[in-house]
């Protein structure tokens, strides 16, 4: 293989591709990155591909010149080392023979070890996934949307899921795709956030869990919010393809779905909150982070005392060691009793840096019942309350 590279682009591959790389792995060819240049009807291009065994990502760069097609195996981070440090130079000359990889530039010269390109795991390939093969049947869902879309909702659900929770289902987000309508759900057990959206066309419905880190690196391989996205899922796998063309785009990912039944998500939203609170979005956030100030560990809560009358929210907090500490302002609205409640507020805060709307509406019921943010018509929180008594 002898392939010449822009290095700006070549660089932005490796990082992205470097990110489903195994950190450790009794597999070395799994700490990897697989290069392949190749000729094609449309062009020379730079195929790196790297899997953990559990995540794969093809990221595919067009601004290459092909003097000889073939493949590499070369450990990954080295490669992004190397590629990363050659910042002088505007192109870069990789060539590599059996399992040796050349990298020049204008006044440097890297000789990698690395294996067999042979030895790498076949990946997922897109037109396999839609059409099925021998070994595994068609994708049973298949449906595209902008990858703004599915950012936002990515954005709006990520931050609520569990992390390593023994509970193995909640260590991911659920999608769930019905005719137009797709949602993704999250919890933790003592949160829930749920995003809704819609999608192009109509199609079979498909309800799966996504790992988090493969939400993750959805998230990083969005650069542009119009460009179309392709997701087919299987029994096992979700496969996501960034382009016009799923069997011809720039990226895809496939990832192994999370094993379990997700919660029953419906049983735990509220459906008979009394009391509704309308607050400007920057006002809340400011005076939840103020208050936040003095809690602690033991103390995490932030009390809400709410009274209708005068439209009016006071916010206390307090640390024995530290101190007090009151915050009040003004409600933009105000439906039902009078009524105190507390919430952790880190809990508030997370889900404030994800809403976009200038107004939110916080539904209650009681001190110990849930409580329940809304934005717009697309977004709900669950919240937990916490016992400050």
């Amino acid at each position: 293989m002898k392939v010449i590279c822009e290095r700006a682009a070549l660089l932005e591959a490796v990082n992205q591709v470097s990110g489903v790389v195994a950190s450790r792995s009794p597999r070395p060819q799994l700490t990897c990155i697989h290069l392949a240049a190749s000729n094609t009807p449309e062009g020379a291009e730079l195929a790196l591909s790297a899997t953990d065994a559990e995540i794969a990502l093809t990221v595919r760069i067009g601004r290459v010149e092909v003097a000889e097609e073939g493949s590499a195996l070369v450990p990954a981070d080295k490669l992004r080392q190397i590629v990363s440090a050659e910042d002088g130079d505007p192109t870069l000359t990789i060539e590599s023979s059996a399992e040796t990889t050349h990298i020049r530039g204008a006044d440097a010269h890297f000789q990698l070890h690395g294996f067999n390109p042979a030895d790498f795991p076949a990946l997922t390939d897109f037109k396999t996934i839609l059409k099925g093969s021998a070994a595994s049947p068609a994708a049973k869902s298949v449906f595209s949307t902008a990858a703004g879309t599915v950012d936002t909702l990515i954005t709006r659900t990520l931050f609520a899921a569990a992390r390593e929770n023994s509970r193995y289902a909640i260590n991911g987000v659920l999608l769930v795709r019905d005719g137009k309508k797709l949602d993704m759900i999250a919890t933790d057990g003592r949160r829930l956030a749920k995003c809704s959206a819609s999608v192009d066309e109509k199609g079979d419905g498909a309800q799966c869990i996504i790992p988090s880190k493969a939400l993750s690196m959805i998230q990083k391989l969005t650069s542009d919010d119009a460009e179309p996205i392709t997701v087919a899922i299987t029994d096992n796998q979700a496969v996501i393809a960034f382009g016009e063309d799923p069997t011809d785009s720039r990226a895809v990912l496939a990832t192994n779905l999370v094993e379990g039944t997700f919660p029953p998500y419906d049983d735990v939203i509220p459906k008979d909150q009394s009391i509704k609170v309308t607050f400007n979005r920057d006002v809340l956030a400011s005076a939840v982070k103020r208050a936040a100030l003095l809690t602690n560990e033991e103390s995490r809560g932030v009390r809400m005392a709410f009274t209708g009358k005068d439209k009016a929210l006071e916010l206390s907090s307090r640390a024995p060691e530290m101190g007090e500490a009151t915050i009040n302002i003004d409600l933009s609205a105000y439906d039902g009793d009078d009524i105190e409640i507390g919430f952790n507020p880190a809990f508030i805060t997370d889900a404030l840096k994800v809403i976009h709307d200038p107004e939110i509406m916080i539904e209650l019921k009681a001190s110990n019942k849930p409580g329940l943010f809304k934005a717009g018509s697309d977004f709900l929180y669950v919240v937990m309350p916490v016992n400050l008594s």
